[in-house]
């Protein structure tokens, strides 16, 4: 307490204009004068004390942590360039045909001048990120924070982990200009629904999908059909939202003459 009451005294004594009979202190914008003076600089405050962190924890930070992945994903995919997503399974064995897909995807969209971007992880997305950089063209990676951490596929030359997957999702549609789906799971049809439904609500426009893989989507396009645009659900028209074919030129055609013209 003593040396508290000694250095603002000294801060009083040192911040006193010698025309006025009181002290003044000008830290930033801000004066304080008589007993608002403060003893310590703000700084000083900043470096010298931890104080509670509980505030890390809270709605208010994590609305900055958000807004900080925002900055890094568009700051770093700004100057992309044309860009296709491809997405698929995790689960994807290197020696299956849909690995191979993959890679034939990932190199005839480099080849045809378009960076390739996946989730970034093994598997289908592996494949993809594998066969752009086979081709040359830049493989993009985009992470996300799981439970499971599998990291970023080594074929990947620009990598962005995130936290949350809408921001996630946000670059993927942002930055592409199409979407190419390999078979895959839960989160593959998360993605797909996603691009669907901006799609279906003109919440992009020009935005062709293209579903790789006849015998494993056939199914969800004929249940589409025979149950939501039969009990009302979706138009008949929103079955030309996407293509589904088995070739991978056709494929690349596809979702690169719509983004072009």
């Amino acid at each position: 307490m003593a040396q508290e009451a000694s250095a603002a005294a000294n801060a009083a004594a040192e911040g006193t204009p010698e025309h006025r009979g009181w002290p003044e202190q000008h830290t930033g914008p801000v004066v304080r004068r008589r007993g608002q003076v403060q003893a310590s600089t703000t700084d000083q405050r900043l470096l010298d004390t931890r104080g509670p962190s509980d505030w890390v924890h809270g709605d208010p930070w994590r609305v900055m942590r958000i807004q900080s992945e925002f900055v890094e994903g568009f700051g770093t995919l700004a100057e992309l360039g044309p860009a296709v997503s491809v997405f698929g399974s995790a689960r994807t064995s290197v020696d299956s045909p849909e690995y191979d897909a993959g890679v034939r995807i990932g190199r005839a969209l480099a080849e045809a001048g378009f960076a390739v971007i996946t989730g970034g992880g093994p598997g289908a997305m592996e494949a993809a990120n594998k066969g752009a950089g086979a081709a040359g063209g830049v493989s993009v990676g985009l992470g996300i924070e799981l439970p499971f951490e599998q990291g970023l596929n080594p074929y990947v030359d620009i990598g962005v982990n995130f936290r949350y997957f809408f921001v996630r999702k946000t670059m993927f549609v942002k930055y592409a200009s199409g979407f190419i789906v390999l078979p895959g799971g839960f989160g593959t049809l998360d993605e797909l629904f996603e691009a669907l439904t901006l799609v279906q609500t003109k919440k992009v426009t020009r935005f062709p999908i293209v579903l790789f893989g006849t015998s494993y989507w056939q199914g969800l396009v004929d249940w589409v059909r025979s149950t939501l645009v039969v009990g009302g659900k979706a138009s008949a028209v929103d079955l030309e939202l996407f293509h589904l074919t088995d070739d991978v030129d056709e494929a690349v055609r596809l979702v690169t003459k719509e983004s072009d013209g």
